[in-house]
């Protein structure tokens, strides 16, 4: 089992999504929260690096795309969101420790941040609308007086998301013919080195100006660039189709998820381990404590008799 734990970890390496996933090994003699949740992680951190790899091949398509055709920039300038839906991946279960508000606070510190910039733009900005994937999370915004329009279970595997991105894209097409949104975010927790889990900021729609500029300033990989044949709009569109997908199949968010999980459980066990230890304690100090008044209640009643006799 150590050479294919080996070759994991070298597949993840090489898709370079080692930095944010977590390998999880359990056996028959490890604890039951460890027994648990290593069925999970397994098919998670393999999406991850496909996601990984996937991310990365359409990155390089869609910079070709803009070294070709640079003027698809031209007179395109970032906007100001004034009608904002955002799609906030959480959880549907607890022990997930501050997954879900960790959430809800980088949410509210964003609006914030763009209720500030608007205002000093004299801009007037609608109530953002929410989707929210997880039950958790659905709460907390509530609780945030944030205004959920709908709730979505998260999947309990992998082969789940791409039903859940089909329910996602019905919803925002919604809005958007109703003309509800002109800005659409998505929130999800990215993992990190360890257990740990960082909330991500993804703008989905309109495509991200800073990012296209960001790709077009990138230098290519190899001295040949390969050359497009596609029509332009037809490719374009393609790729975007390719970024809204991958924007909202969501599996850095079951992985961080999973994490936060698994190290929830082990602080919950260590914990457990820590309150017996005391109370295992306490149990042999008040069993000391009457077997030494039982012998001294004996030798005293020995004395007695003695001195009687």
């Amino acid at each position: 089992r150590s050479d294919a734990v080996d070759r994991l970890i070298a597949d993840l390496h090489r898709h370079e999504a080692m930095d944010y996933c977590v390998v999880v090994v359990g056996s028959g003699d490890d604890v039951p929260g460890l027994q648990y949740i290593t069925p999970y992680a397994h098919q998670y951190e393999n999406a991850v690096a496909s996601f990984a790899e996937h991310s990365r091949v359409l990155a390089m398509g869609l910079q070709i795309f803009m070294i070709n055709n640079p003027e698809a920039l031209v007179g395109q300038r970032p906007s100001r969101p004034r009608r904002l839906g955002i799609v906030v991946f959480g959880s549907d279960q607890g022990m997930f420790g501050r997954f879900n508000q960790q959430l809800v606070e980088a949410i509210a510190h964003r609006l914030d941040r763009l209720n500030q910039g608007n205002r000093s733009q004299g801009l007037t900005v609608s109530t953002p609308t929410f989707l929210a994937i997880g039950s958790w999370v659905a709460d907390s915004l509530l609780d945030a007086d944030q205004s959920v329009i709908q709730c979505l279970a998260v999947p309990s595997s992998v082969g789940g998301i791409t039903s859940l991105v089909h329910h996602i894209v019905l919803q925002l097409e919604t809005w958007r013919r109703l003309d509800q949104v002109d800005h659409i975010w998505v929130f999800h927790n990215r993992p990190t080195k360890g257990m740990a889990s960082m909330p991500t900021l993804l703008q989905l729609l309109p495509f991200s100006h800073l990012y296209a500029q960001t790709l077009l300033q990138q230098s290519w990989p190899s001295r040949c660039r390969p050359q497009i044949t596609m029509e332009r709009d037809r490719l374009f569109s393609a790729l975007f189709q390719q970024h809204f997908f991958l924007g909202l199949y969501n599996a850095e968010s079951l992985a961080s998820k999973n994490a936060s999980r698994l190290a929830s459980m082990q602080i919950a066990e260590k914990n457990i381990e820590e309150r017996l230890g005391v109370l295992n304690a306490d149990f042999q100090k008040h069993r000391q404590d009457a077997i030494t008044k039982e012998l001294l209640d004996i030798v005293s009643g020995f004395e007695t008799l003695t001195q009687k006799s």
